[in-house]
């Protein structure tokens, strides 16, 4: 017979949303910061494409990149980590950022 599962509670549901939210808020406002009129990403591009050491951080940014996704990933002695959840939160609190900047301001 299979284990019997009950179902979440109802404050357990709301948390979920909650957290939900909050990620979904938080990609919303980086995609909004990342490509509006001046934004991130043509900055980024102006500043790495400018001068000789912009163009040397671009592969030290991507082994970093690679790096950090590869210890997110490891299980040390095949046991299971929450490691992974990091970059969750990461965004749950880039997102209550945007929320704080949201109610504040009432913009983005």
């Amino acid at each position: 017979m299979a284990d019997d599962k009950k179902a979440d509670s109802l404050v357990d549901t709301l948390l979920a949303v909650g957290r939900l939210g909050l990620m979904m808020l938080g990609i919303v406002g980086i995609a909004v910061e990342i490509f509006r009129e001046n934004g991130l990403l043509k900055q980024a591009f102006k500043s790495l494409f400018d001068s000789p050491t912009g163009l040397i951080m671009i592969p030290i940014g991507i082994l970093a990149i690679y790096l950090f996704a590869r210890w997110l990933n490891a299980s040390p002695d095949g046991k299971a980590t929450r490691r992974g959840d990091l970059p969750m939160y990461a965004m749950m609190g880039v997102g209550g950022f945007f929320l704080y900047r949201l109610i504040t301001t009432g913009s983005f």
